[in-house]
């Protein structure tokens, strides 16, 4: 008896790996198998996306505290920035109250009184410079618009014409910003002067 040749496998067919030769196809894994797989890997995503989300929450929950903190802080800070410079203030305001009591007196003296307004005045000084705060004094210097404001002019032979003649109202700079200009008198030259 003449055994049959064995049977040409068909162009469709996919060669088979010897056992033990690799993983085995997807197709040839049994469905139940491929389903606990991609239960796990779903599992595994899902675990991963919470905590995502978790993290993200509790991000967004920091920066909002964050922001609420910086904004309470803020609001705080413009509302008592201001608290050391009136303790300073007050002192002076002290001394006003103390000279006009004493001012009232029926038996108030100029003197005491006069020394009583240059100590204020020295409080009032000492607090300015605390602040950053100089005092203009322009007499005798030439006329500055950008520092001074004119008034009137007038005519003057002892000092030179476009010079301060008088100030009527002192600046002050704030460092180096101009606070408030001076209020000043100029000078010109005598009518006589001008005619020659």
């Amino acid at each position: 008896m003449t055994s049959a040749p064995p049977p040409s496998p068909s162009p469709d067919a996919k060669p088979h790996a010897p056992e033990g030769a690799g993983a085995v196809p997807e197709s040839e894994i049994p469905l139940e198998a491929q389903l606990v797989a991609l239960e796990a890997a779903l599992a595994e995503a899902e675990q991963a996306a919470a905590q995502a989300k978790d993290a993200q929450l509790r991000a967004a929950a920091d920066f909002e505290n964050t922001r609420r903190r910086l904004e309470r802080d803020a609001q705080r800070t413009a509302q008592y920035a201001t608290e050391n410079l009136l303790k300073e203030l007050l002192a002076v305001a002290d001394s006003v109250e103390l000279g006009l009591k004493a001012a009232r007196k029926p038996d108030a003296e100029v003197a005491a009184l006069t020394e009583g307004m240059e100590i204020t005045q020295r409080q009032v000084n000492s607090f300015l410079e605390k602040q950053g705060v100089t005092a203009l004094d322009p007499a005798g210097q030439p006329f500055n618009p950008d520092e001074q404001q004119a008034m009137s002019m007038i005519e003057s032979a002892d000092v030179p014409p476009n010079h301060v003649l008088a100030v009527m109202q002192q600046g002050y700079r704030l460092h180096d910003r101009l606070l408030r200009p001076a209020m000043v008198i100029v000078a010109k030259a005598p009518a006589q002067a001008a005619e020659n």
